[in-house]
């Protein structure tokens, strides 16, 4: 899936881009703006967040992931309740309807020119999330892997093996995010890593729309998962009158059948999709500098930048 030589000594960076981009809004003061009183503390953020990530980590390649679809049809055709609690009345059409703070709408389609001009590889897929890139990405290749997150749904892709590590934001920030590994998951949840979608699935996830069944909070589901090991067979217990489950256990199991039927491609993370290749590279120039240099002028960014040359090693 890297568009480049050689594949020893890589570390493969993959940026959760709208997750980063929405806490540098929330983050930032919206009082950061242009020198026409525009908004762009979502820019200035971001961008201080991809030195930082790469000052820290030093990564070879680097990936943002899109949202081509934040909602994708066939997620809301099995759970239709998930994300609904997102969707605006009047939203905008090209972020397929997702609610977006006025002062940030703009700003995303400045992430875009800036990602294009600085030569960051961008990348989405029609009918699927950023989450859905992020897991292909790193299931299709064998180098190293960091995923730059403050989404927790993303821990079901860490792998010691390969290894794949989650840079957790949403607790630290980007300047200390947690380390995720399969300890850590561990540590917090009961459960491995691979464990860790079944586990969401019973347990639900209310920031997402998705019920869980009925009665099942988290410590039972990490116990119900270590026990019987997969959804599968603690179905088929649940089935069984001669099975150790608790009654209640059982009954709320049995309740929610139709939605334990459904909901395994919506937490799942899609892993096989059939990407495009992409330079993930990252770039030694720009890949527009005058276009760059510019754009930084118009928009009030030139500290930003600065930091971002240096982080990357760029003469401007």
């Amino acid at each position: 899936m890297l568009h480049n030589c050689g594949m020893a000594n890589k570390r493969l960076m993959l940026l959760d881009t709208a997750s980063l981009y929405f806490r540098a809004f929330y983050g930032v003061p919206t009082s950061v703006v242009a020198p026409d009183g525009t908004p762009v503390n979502a820019v200035r953020g971001l961008m201080d967040f991809i030195s930082r990530l790469v000052t820290d980590h030093r990564p070879t390649d680097l990936i943002a992931a899109w949202d081509d679809d934040w909602r994708p049809e066939f997620r809301v055709a099995a759970i239709p309740s998930y994300k609904a609690h997102r969707v605006a009345e009047e939203a905008d059409p090209e972020l397929d309807g997702e609610t977006v703070p006025d002062e940030l709408l703009p700003q995303v389609r400045l992430i875009e020119d800036l990602l294009r001009y600085a030569g960051i590889a961008r990348l989405g897929m029609p009918g699927y999330e950023a989450d859905d890139v992020i897991g292909s990405l790193a299931s299709q290749t064998n180098v190293p892997v960091f995923v730059v997150t403050g989404d927790r749904d993303l821990f079901q892709l860490v792998d010691d093996d390969q290894p794949i590590r989650v840079l957790y934001t949403a607790a630290k920030g980007v300047g200390n995010a947690e380390i995720i590994d399969d300890a850590a998951v561990i540590e917090r949840y009961g459960v491995h890593a691979r464990e860790y979608a079944e586990f969401a699935l019973l347990r639900g996830d209310p920031s997402d729309g998705l019920p869980g069944v009925r009665g099942i909070g988290e410590k039972t589901a990490a116990s119900l998962i270590r026990d019987y090991g997969d959804i599968g067979s603690l179905v088929a217990a649940a089935e069984d009158d001669s099975s150790t489950l608790k009654p209640g256990v059982r009954k709320n199991l049995l309740a929610g059948r139709e939605y334990i039927a459904v909901a395994g491609p919506v937490v799942q993370v899609a892993r096989e999709i059939d990407l495009p290749p992409v330079d993930s590279t990252l770039p030694t120039h720009p890949a527009d500098a005058d276009a760059l240099i510019a754009l930084a002028a118009t928009w009030g960014l030139q500290s930003p930048l600065d930091r971002l040359s240096e982080a990357m090693g760029w003469q401007l």
